[in-house]
């Protein structure tokens, strides 16, 4: 009886010292993040102020590239086929744990760091989904990582993943196929939000196409019944889209832009092209839609008396969540503790909302409760989910803007140049290297993590929705 006592003691002894070692690796995190607040602070600027679209990102690829090679990593650069995208790795040995970090802007958003729409240069990017941020963060906290590596207190390999051309072409798919995510134990993401939280949640999936039509040309008034309307053709199309929407599953988004309905008036046009999404919150119901919605362009080709064409861009899974790792993250969240902002933060947030017509409800930096894991969540898409299709993605979200704040807006650009997406942009990173130190030294987490993986992946195969050949580099 002794001896079982004498053995449970020395255990529960043990599990205190390992207890209070990562603990104290942790508060090293912290401490190394602060560290880099103000470089991370002057990289964020200067992706914020290049802005730059998917596969255009040279300047803030180089950026980053700089400030990993300057801390020791290892950087292995155009990776995929793909100019901007990297891979930065420090360690050896496993665990493999993975950061991913974005960096595109988004056309058209271009905004100084004021409270009301002013674009800094008219008609440019602007980083309205908070990408500068995004990328900087989980750098700085890779960084983190690193150095505690480089001093003998953690084991293993930290890996940061430059993930380019999200908001458009979805850059890790061709980084996926690639083979570049298989070799992980488990993956860290974030993103930039209007709420502090651990994210337990799926995302939609979403295939993205073209579709063309090809006609005769002839004069519009003239002899219009020589012409064949490319331009028709589309219209039809479109008409066959909005009228299906009333049959679709209230998870399904699809929509389109038009990108040419013909040149000039008084020409039948011989070509029209149309952009088209599909979404929904399982790849299944996608596809269905995705299908249906590719036989109407042949029917309105028909119609029309045209010819047509379909082409993929590519598609995206939704996320796989993990709520093992996200419960992981909200005890690093809830030591942390809440973000809090000046009067001054207060008075530009309540400017923004009242510029953007949302109630003037301040900025939300309070730790949340971890969610329930939804069904069917609705939002946006993330090539994120393909990588979670290959290895367990943890991730989180951080408060950058002011709540209720319109998403791919000048609202968000305005903050990501600014104190209020540089507060958050910093707690992220600090938040992340917490939960990566967790990975690195909690072997029994890290398993179920794996396992949670397992049973929610099933017995899918993954396979990359995407056509042949490199990544559109160049393309429209």
């Amino acid at each position: 009886m002794k001896k079982s006592i004498y053995i449970i003691i020395a255990l529960g002894m043990l599990f205190s010292v390992q207890a209070q070692n990562k603990k104290t690796l942790k508060k090293g995190v912290i401490k190394d993040v602060e560290n880099q607040k103000e470089k991370l602070i002057e990289i964020s600027d200067t992706l914020w102020e290049a802005a730059e679209i998917a596969f255009q990102e040279t300047v803030s690829s180089e950026t980053l590239i700089a400030y990993a090679q300057a801390n020791g990593f290892d950087v292995e650069v155009v990776v995929a086929e793909t100019p901007t995208a990297f891979v930065a790795t420090y360690g050896s040995g496993r665990p493999i744990i993975g950061i991913l970090g974005e960096f595109d802007a988004l056309p058209g958003i271009s905004q100084k760091t004021v409270p009301e729409k002013t674009p800094l240069k008219a008609g440019a990017a602007g980083h309205g989904c908070g990408h500068n941020l995004f990328g900087t963060a989980s750098l700085g906290a890779a960084v983190a990582i690193k150095n505690l590596i480089a001093e003998g207190k953690l084991q293993g390999t930290v890996r940061f993943y430059g993930t380019p051309a999200e908001e458009k072409f979805f850059g890790k798919l061709w980084m996926a196929r690639a083979g570049l995510f298989d070799d992980l134990d488990a993956c860290m993401d974030w993103h930039p939000a209007d709420t502090t939280e651990a994210d337990v949640q799926s995302s939609l999936a979403l295939v993205d196409f073209k579709v063309e039509f090809f006609g005769q040309t002839a004069h519009a008034s003239a002899d219009p019944w020589n012409g064949r309307s490319a331009s028709d053709a589309l219209e039809l199309y479109t008409h066959g889209i909005n009228a299906y929407r009333e049959h679709v599953k209230p998870t399904v988004r699809i929509h389109y832009h038009i990108q040419d309905g013909g040149q000039v008036v008084n020409v039948v046009p011989d070509y029209s092209r149309l952009w088209v999404r599909v979404r929904d919150t399982k790849r299944e119901g996608m596809n269905e839609v995705y299908e249906r919605v590719k036989a109407m362009a042949e029917g309105a080709a028909i119609l029309a008396n045209v010819d047509y064409k379909v082409n993929l861009i590519s598609g995206i899974h939704e996320i796989l969540p993990n709520r093992v790792g996200g419960a992981a993250i909200q005890k690093n969240l809830e030591t942390l503790g809440d973000l809090t902002y000046t009067q001054e933060e207060l008075e530009f947030a309540y400017k923004i909302q009242e510029a953007t017509s949302k109630p003037k409800l301040g900025i939300d930096g309070k730790i949340r409760p971890l969610k329930p894991t939804a069904e069917h969540p609705m939002g946006g898409s993330t090539d994120v989910g393909d990588v979670s299709f290959l290895v367990p993605v943890v991730r989180m979200g951080a408060t950058v803007a002011p709540k209720g704040t319109p998403w791919h807006s000048w609202a968000v650009v305005a903050c990501g140049g600014m104190s209020i997406g540089h507060k958050g942009m910093v707690y992220a990173a600090k938040a992340l290297g917490m939960s990566m130190v967790d990975l690195f030294t909690d072997k029994a987490l890290l398993q179920s993590i794996k396992e949670e993986f397992k049973e929610r992946k099933g017995d899918y195969q993954y396979k990359a929705l995407l056509p042949a050949g490199p990544p559109p580099i160049g393309e429209e």
